[in-house]
């Protein structure tokens, strides 16, 4: 994604999309993803892609906030295509529909977060892998880990533009100068970006250990409602839709 952007953040608004329950976003993503997983279609992934622009619409996401990839993620993507239209058609065709899957499903993981506030991510998690309970698994330490990996990536983006800026601030000096700039490398990057993972870990560990710790991060009360279930069915129907008549065609 461009310098600029950091779409790995909460947009915010009060549109009906904000105001559906966690839960509800992530089983409508696992729905769709697994929906056009066993059935690449290209019915199916119209599907997604309408889901997806009508969810944009209507939480008023404004243009500014979509991520612009650089130039040569496309130039890649055109690469791939011209390559596999080496082997003919109907190879162009499957790279069309994978990549197509890959941009819709990664832009509907996106609008989650982006109407989402992560406070509601690790209940969420918590109570839909609740049955997981009955097999004595972790299941709240697990949603603490997926929410407290959700949190950290804006961070892990805002160091690395940091480390980067500082290393473009050091002064240049030419190789074999005896000068320490010259001797900067990968190796110092490294370095910086551990160190730099090693103070934000204490920091968020000692906000979390102040706030009560890890089970307060699934302790938030939220529950699905009316619209969820409204959601949720017409989630549904539309997937049965596009897959019978996958099956018909």
């Amino acid at each position: 994604m461009s310098v600029q952007t950091v779409p790995l953040r909460q947009v915010p608004g009060d549109s009906l999309i904000h105001r559906l329950w966690a839960g509800t976003k992530l089983i409508v993503v696992m729905a769709l993803g697994v929906m056009t997983w066993v059935l690449p279609s290209w019915p199916a992934l119209g599907l997604v892609a309408v889901v997806v622009l009508l969810t944009a619409i209507t939480a008023g996401i404004p243009l500014g906030a979509i991520p612009r990839p650089p130039w040569w993620f496309w130039g890649l993507i055109i690469a791939g295509g011209a390559l596999n239209l080496t082997f003919g058609p109907s190879a162009l065709v499957v790279y069309l529909r994978a990549v197509t899957l890959g941009l819709v499903l990664v832009a509907s993981s996106i609008l989650v977060i982006w109407t989402t506030p992560m406070a509601e991510v690790a209940p969420a998690i918590a109570t839909l892998m609740r049955p997981l309970r009955i097999l004595r698994l972790p299941v709240d330490e697990w949603a603490v880990a997926i929410a407290l990996c959700l949190r950290g990536l804006p961070l892990l983006i805002d160091e690395l533009r940091m480390l980067r800026a500082a290393h473009r601030l050091r002064p240049s000096a030419p190789a074999r100068s005896g000068h320490p700039a010259a001797e900067m490398g990968v190796v110092d990057m490294i370095t910086a970006a551990m160190s730099s993972a090693l103070r934000r870990s204490a920091e968020m560990a000692e906000a979390i250990t102040a706030r009560g710790g890890t089970g307060r991060l699934t302790a938030y009360p939220s529950r699905p409602g009316r619209r969820d279930a409204v959601v949720l069915v017409v989630v549904g129907i539309a997937c049965a839709g596009v897959i019978v008549a996958t099956i018909l065609l």
